[in-house]
């Protein structure tokens, strides 16, 4: 298809479907591909064994749709967490309070494909939401949604960087969109002063230290040293967007329409009631949630180290007695045991002989 379709048509398409920021940019291999083998090499991507693989295919997205010519990007908006706050003590990333983001954009892109598949038929179309191996934050910047920040996040300046990001890659070749220029950190180093485990540097995070890529990915004990570091952050982690200057409430951001899909879906969660779930209260509890991602074990490995932070505070000591008997339970996770068995000692416990079920 040698010419080009105005890009104004899918810009407008992708608004009319309910989303707050639209761009095209060409299919072409990422920008950062280069950076991203140097990640994986230096071993940056932690628990994330996942981005070894089809490392071909994250760098040139043609790989993903053969004759991909242009990749339509789209973003939805989070509600700005000031508006609904933390859930009291206990922290969970603002993008998984509310429905499952994957499902809630993808439903739309592929109501888009089918409508573009009519018109042209001829054309192919591939709804991607961070589930393919896609350098999303890479195109959307080429398609002009913002620029990636010192924080590695996708920033709008004006209207900040709580977004999710979905594609569509087609083979028509569709106009381009401007790409934003201004580098939106310039000095700025708060996101990097306020990481709480020391995570990040300019553009590049260790998710080896990531509150978020430890407690949403992990699957194994995570490092004594980095759980003072963790707090409160039951699932995920948004201190660098929260010191964010772009993120600021202001008229723009505060105003900002989101996506009501993503408002808070569950209750208050309580740090003993989790160390006591059962399989189906878990389902219950984050059902229809990206919250999901986490396993019962996982998700009682952080309520555990969660509990620590509220024992060195001199709080929530009726947690104790609970704490004591995972840790003496040689049938629970090993990564349980350990998070409960340091919890105590930040509470002021000698624990000893935890291992050997003692």
């Amino acid at each position: 298809m040698a010419a080009q379709t105005d890009a104004s048509f899918f810009v407008e398409a992708c608004l009319a479907a309910g989303f707050a920021a639209a761009g095209v940019a060409r299919c072409a291999p990422a920008e950062r591909g280069g950076t991203l083998r140097e990640w994986i090499d230096a071993d940056r991507h932690g628990a994330m064994r996942w981005m070894e693989r089809h490392t071909d295919v994250r760098i040139d997205p043609r790989l993903l749709l053969s004759g991909g010519n242009s990749i339509v990007c789209v973003a939805d908006r989070l509600p700005h967490p000031d508006k609904s706050g933390r859930d009291g003590d206990l922290h969970i990333a603002a993008y998984a309070r509310g429905r499952d983001y994957h499902k809630v954009m993808k439903r739309r892109l592929h109501a888009l494909c089918d409508q573009w598949s009519t018109l042209w038929p001829d054309a192919s179309f591939r709804a991607c939401v961070d589930t393919a191996p896609i350098l999303e934050r890479s195109h959307a910047e080429r398609a002009g949604l913002g620029r990636v920040g010192k924080n590695t996040m996708l920033i709008d300046p004006g209207l900040g960087s709580w977004m999710m990001l979905g594609e569509i890659i087609t083979t028509l070749e569709v106009c381009e969109t401007p790409t934003l220029q201004a580098d939106p950190c310039g000095s700025c180093t708060k996101c990097i002063d306020a990481c709480p485990t020391q995570a990040l540097e300019p553009w590049s995070l260790d998710a080896n230290r990531c509150i978020a890529a430890l407690t949403i990915e992990s699957r194994e004990a995570i490092p004594e040293d980095l759980h003072e570091g963790i707090g409160m952050w039951l699932f995920g982690c948004d201190e660098c967007q929260r010191v964010c200057p772009h993120n600021a409430p202001t008229v723009a951001t505060m105003g900002a329409e989101a996506n009501a899909a993503y408002e808070s879906q569950h209750g208050e969660i309580d740090v003993v009631h989790i160390l006591d779930w059962t399989p189906e209260e878990r389902v219950l509890a984050i059902a229809g949630t990206s919250m999901t991602r986490a396993t019962l074990d996982m998700w009682r490995r952080n309520a555990c180290i969660v509990a620590g932070g509220f024992l060195s505070e001199g709080r929530l000591d009726s947690v104790r007695p609970r704490l004591r008997e995972i840790v003496c339970d040689v049938d629970e996770p090993e990564m349980t045991r350990a998070a409960a068995a340091v919890a105590l000692q930040r509470g002021g416990e000698s624990v000893v002989g935890w291992r050997l079920g003692g």
